[in-house]
């Protein structure tokens, strides 16, 4: 192994070839362990050893989309639409600012209405004018057209996080509906928009799909690389009752080894993209109860608290037995800091965080 995972002291980008990726996402014991050391040890070096919280407030669960993995489809009738009022959310920016959070994440279903999209660039304006524009903010809200990124961009929003699910374009119409709502070349048009305006721009994937093999999972790793990402967000795959793929949840691996690839697909992914930002995201608390801070030490430097109002949560569940859905904010993040603290690292309070990979790509540039 040592031989794959030898740290280049003058780039920040380590080129493993596909056959390396595969047998990393086959390792057990003590490769395993190696394996997440090694990322461990290229975080503290490219990235530091500060994690950084993203205060998450899940604004509304309303979806135009109706991909069959997801809770919040469009056809899910079961599930009681909302959107958090504008009281709410400057209540949970506050709670944030006082805590200290560096940044914050709005995340949706997707929604293309003007209304809504002017809406959002609003709410931008007067979170930034709430926090003294110290707070960064982050957008998760689906496919766009390029007049709505630069709008919400242009107010104050300037990263946004756009999960591919797959790069596997096969796989990635298995798990979609097969028309022009849901187009694998749409999906990668917007996320080089993201880039173009200007945005710190992140996806991520799902990981233990069915029919998802583990040559997939090595191209989703390639294909971010690739594509030059400056954040991360991806985690197990977890199956959800109302949604079409619960058919196949027998082809599905163990909870266990899906929890175990992921942590291998955070170790590879910052070992090849070491300064990168890489959340440890809830799905891995999903499956583990200290999952997420396994994911730090797997060596992602984000977690998200989720500060959605209580009476919302229930309601925006993308998959089955999401954790944190009736929990206090407060106990919730005193436990998550001793975590953190236990796990050799350190909060990084007051700071936005923002990517070094983005940093040093728009230094570069500069020259």
């Amino acid at each position: 192994m040592n031989k794959n995972l030898t740290l280049l002291p003058s780039s920040s980008l380590t080129l493993l070839t596909k056959p390396d990726i595969i047998r990393l996402l086959q390792a057990e014991g003590e490769e395993f362990h190696q394996l997440t050391e090694t990322a461990l040890e290229v975080k503290h070096r490219f990235a530091g050893k500060q994690v950084y919280y993203r205060g998450l407030i899940e604004y509304s669960n309303i979806c135009g989309k109706n991909c069959f993995y997801c809770g919040l489809r469009a056809a899910n009738h079961k599930n009681r639409r909302y959107v958090v009022t504008d009281d709410e959310v400057m209540e949970a920016v506050r709670f944030a600012y006082q805590k200290q959070f560096g940044s914050l994440v709005l995340q949706s279903g997707e929604n293309n209405n003007r209304i809504n999209v002017h809406h959002i660039a609003d709410l931008v304006k007067r979170i930034h004018k709430e926090t003294n524009h110290e707070m960064g903010i982050t957008l998760s809200m689906g496919e766009q057209d390029e007049t709505t990124y630069r709008e919400w961009f242009e107010a104050g929003a300037t990263r946004y996080l756009l999960r591919i699910e797959t790069s596997n374009e096969n796989l990635y119409k298995k798990i979609h509906p097969n028309d022009p709502n849901h187009d694998f070349s749409k999906r990668l048009q917007a996320l080089q928009t993201l880039k173009r305006i200007g945005y710190q721009t992140g996806t991520g994937v799902m990981i233990g799909l069915p029919f998802q093999t583990i040559e997939d999972l090595a191209d989703d790793l390639i294909f971010m690389s690739h594509l030059d990402i400056d954040m991360c967000g991806m985690g197990p795959y977890i199956e959800h009752p109302d949604t079409p793929l619960w058919q196949y949840r027998d082809l599905l691996l163990p909870k266990q080894e899906r929890f175990n690839l992921s942590l291998k697909m955070i170790a590879i992914l910052r070992i090849m993209m070491k300064d990168i930002n890489i959340a440890s995201t809830t799905a891995m608390q999903t499956l583990d109860p200290h999952g997420r801070e396994k994911g730090i030490r797997a060596g992602a430097n984000v977690v998200m608290p989720n500060l959605t109002p209580t009476k919302y949560r229930e309601n925006y569940l993308i998959y089955e037995n999401k954790p944190g859905v009736n929990s206090d904010a407060c106990e919730t993040l005193a436990e998550l800091e001793r975590n953190i603290r236990d796990a050799g690292e350190e909060v990084a309070y007051g700071k936005q965080g923002t990517s070094k990979h983005f940093l040093n790509r728009e230094l570069w540039n500069d020259r």
